[in-house]
């Protein structure tokens, strides 16, 4: 998960020039093609450009969804097939765009994070970014993965309202697929906090406090990459576009109240990985303390100790218990004496 991508090589370049920045997800660019209504269904992988230039004049909705935007000289083929502004491209092939949405009249651009969690459980998130036409949807992802494949099944076999709706709903249903997403992060976030909070309290070590800080900054992370993208959802279901029409903007609603629900874990949260670090300074102040305590104790019985070997370690020549027969095991029954009624006095105390 990198917190930032580096914008360097662009320096100096006028705007619309196209580079990519971000990494480089996948090998090859695949593009497939989906046409489909309410009675036809069509898909097929193609690199050739008169076929997905010809989609958008294709009969029922046409959705593109290419996986892989480091191909420079592809996806300025696709935006002139489309008539994409330069610095939709551009901002394409950026991968640290902020979630946003702008309207340019012929289409709608919308940009967004998508997370997921690889193998080790860690939190990937790669830029998604949708182009919404009058009969036509254009996605574009970092890298090939399974997040659309229940929206493609549901297209071809007709269940839902997918296919009697137009290229709006398509829309809504890749947006709806990336925020159900956000909600199986957080819940294997919610297992590491709870795990975290009885390491914390049962054994806090340095590894706890690193654990601790790497959830903080996904958290932080998180909250970059999901907040802007309220606005987006607000904007879209008020009205502010004219390509969703009013049936779609009901469940432009649905996916505005999960993002309100997500932010508002995401704060509890980062109060809990707070309150985390609170403990954890806690626990390992009081042991600090615990320690500190046996070792005044055990400083404090030795001192009386100390002075009575000290006081009997000098020779003096006419020091009377010197000379007397049990003068050693007196004293070492009298510092014997010393220490025990001191630990009874501090237990007393509950000092120990």
């Amino acid at each position: 998960m990198s917190k930032f991508a580096k914008r360097s090589k662009k320096a100096g370049l006028p705007p619309g020039t196209l580079v990519h920045i971000g990494k480089k997800r996948s090998e090859k660019t695949r593009i497939r093609l989906i046409n489909y209504d309410e009675s036809s269904f069509l898909e097929k992988e193609t690199e050739a450009t008169e076929e997905y230039c010809a989609a958008k004049a294709a009969t029922g909705i046409t959705w593109v969804n290419i996986d892989g935007i480091h191909q420079i000289d592809l996806l300025q083929r696709i935006g002139d097939c489309f008539g994409l502004h330069p610095l939709v491209l551009e901002d394409i092939m950026n991968t640290d765009q902020r979630p946003k949405m702008e309207d340019f009249g012929d289409y709608v651009y919308i940009v967004l994070k998508m997370l997921t969690l690889n193998d080790r459980g860690e939190i990937t998130a790669e830029q998604v970014s949708l182009i919404l036409g009058k009969n036509f949807v254009l996605s574009f992802r970092e890298q090939n993965s399974a997040i659309f494949d229940p929206v493609v099944e549901r297209i071809k076999s007709g269940k839902g309202f997918v296919r009697k709706a137009g290229a709006d709903y398509l829309a809504y249903a890749l947006l709806d697929a990336v925020v159900d997403h956000y909600f199986v992060v957080l819940e294997k976030r919610e297992e590491e906090i709870d795990d975290l909070e009885e390491d914390v309290i049962a054994n806090a070590t340095p590894s706890t406090l690193q654990r601790i800080h790497k959830l903080r900054r996904e958290l932080i992370f998180l909250r970059k990459a999901i907040f802007p993208f309220r606005n987006v959802i607000s904007a879209l279901e008020r009205g502010e576009s004219a390509f969703f029409d009013q049936s779609s903007r009901i469940y432009l609603r649905d996916i505005y109240d999960h993002t309100i629900h997500i932010i508002d874990t995401l704060e509890t949260f980062r109060d809990l990985a707070t309150g985390l670090l609170d403990i954890y300074l806690s626990s390992v102040s009081n042991r600090m303390n615990a320690v500190m305590r046996v070792l005044t104790v055990i400083a404090t019985i030795f001192m009386p100790l100390t002075f009575l070997a000290g006081v009997y370690g000098m020779n003096f020549k006419h020091m009377p218990e010197l000379e007397w027969t049990w003068g050693y095991p007196a004293i070492l029954l009298l510092m014997a004496a010393v220490g025990i009624s001191m630990q009874v006095y501090f237990r007393k105390k509950k000092w120990l």
